[in-house]
């Protein structure tokens, strides 16, 4: 009789545990869709006497790329954020995340730079404000400042054919 309690406890946990992991993590709801994105002031990583604000793009539909040299899935997706840079759809803003300014320069001029500018996050305080779980993210924004989607980790084609263009297309 005494263990039913301590039992019960344990197949509840076990039940959740095991819901838990059928959830794909890409797919985890953000709070921000459909509010103002958050607010920051930050230099540009190719700029050191400039800074870039959200702000700076109202009345545009953008991309905000959150990316950092230390990060072996961002490599993955750069050829994809590439890609949609070549399409001049629309923006693409870079946030260079927890990273040392001087390493994500010698990373962009290595594998090429396909943001209009790159913002220096360095302490995360921007990333933290923006819900980021990790690198990479992606996040639309709309003309009127607002979040449009988030997508959790790496862009890949599918993704990017599937989910990204067609969005921005109907937001441009």
């Amino acid at each position: 009789m005494r263990f039913i309690l301590p039992l019960g406890i344990f197949a509840i946990l076990v039940i959740l545990l095991g819901l838990g992991l059928t959830m794909d993590p890409k797919r985890v709801p953000s709070p921000l869709i459909g509010k103002s994105a958050p607010a920051f002031d930050l230099p540009q990583l190719h700029n050191q006497s400039g800074s870039f604000s959200p702000d700076d793009f109202k009345g545009k539909v953008w991309v905000l790329s959150v990316w950092a040299s230390w990060c072996v899935s961002c490599r993955a997706e750069h050829k994809v954020i590439s890609r949609l840079a070549k399409m001049k759809l629309v923006d693409i803003v870079g946030l260079n995340y927890k990273d040392e300014p001087a390493d994500g320069r010698r990373w962009l001029q290595q594998f090429g730079n396909p943001y209009v500018l790159s913002a220096v996050d360095i302490e995360g305080s921007a990333g933290i404000d923006w819900g980021v779980y990790g690198v990479p993210e992606t996040f639309i924004i709309g003309k009127d400042g607002l979040i449009k989607h988030k997508h959790i980790g790496p862009v890949d084609d599918k993704a990017l054919d599937e989910e990204i263009i067609p969005l921005l297309k109907t937001l441009i």
